[in-house]
């Protein structure tokens, strides 16, 4: 192919990214309304302002879609960023910054956007299984890495032995239930708990490590 053509068909290309995330940007607002199973494609059509054959297009199933929305939100620059700040933290063995580095990323992501969040819990009760690829491309991944980490850390005889994953369940249920709750039930949970993500993750860091590190 000379260069000029590849010229040409490079304007082409871009508009069929473009409208493959414009796709995506409409339709992940309606899976976390109406969940999956409530939401048809024409519905997604009609938002986008596109013929439903269009999405098709692009996406030979809903499944698909719901896939790719998954992978879409998994690979935010956010979240690249957590991963490379909590493993620059683990190789410098600094446990509070490696559990708050989690914690506040993981409050702050989910207060930027609430749609990941809502479309696993939709596609969680509707039995989609999809919810399980959510939960072991990025949730299992995310605990087996801490987990690791806490083998590697009593191992050095820096925690006490506990069992690492029952752990790390303890630690993650503390955030994920603080962002339900200030996400979900905005004023009734402040009116119990009234801070902030970066003090939420700085006080569940110090109850957790108060708990697993050795005393001196």
């Amino acid at each position: 192919m000379t260069p000029k053509k590849e010229l040409e068909k490079s304007p082409v290309r871009m508009a069929a990214e473009d409208r493959r995330q414009q796709i995506l940007d409409v339709a992940v607002q309606l899976f976390s309304q109406k969940g999956f199973r409530g939401t048809t494609t024409k519905e997604i059509a009609l938002a986008a302002g596109v013929n439903e054959a269009i999405i098709f297009r692009h996406f030979a199933t809903k499944s698909e879609l719901y896939a790719a929305i998954i992978d879409c939100k998994g690979e935010q620059g956010r979240m690249h960023e957590m991963h490379a700040q909590i493993a620059e933290a683990i190789a410098a063995r600094d446990d509070k910054r490696v559990f708050e580095t989690l914690a506040f990323r993981m409050l702050d992501f989910h207060a930027q956007d609430e749609t990941p969040m809502r479309v696993l819990y939709y596609s969680a009760l509707e039995g989609n299984e999809l919810s399980q690829m959510i939960f072991r491309n990025h949730i299992a991944e995310v605990h087996k890495l801490l987990a690791d980490y806490i083998k590697l850390r009593i191992r050095e005889g820096a925690f006490r032995k506990v069992d690492p994953m029952t752990a790390i369940r303890g630690f993650m249920g503390m955030v994920m239930g603080q962002s339900m709750l200030t996400r979900f039930f905005t004023e009734a949970a402040r009116e119990l708990l009234d801070i902030n993500d970066k003090q939420a993750a700085e006080r569940f860091t110090d109850i957790f490590l108060t708990g697993i590190r050795v005393k001196p």
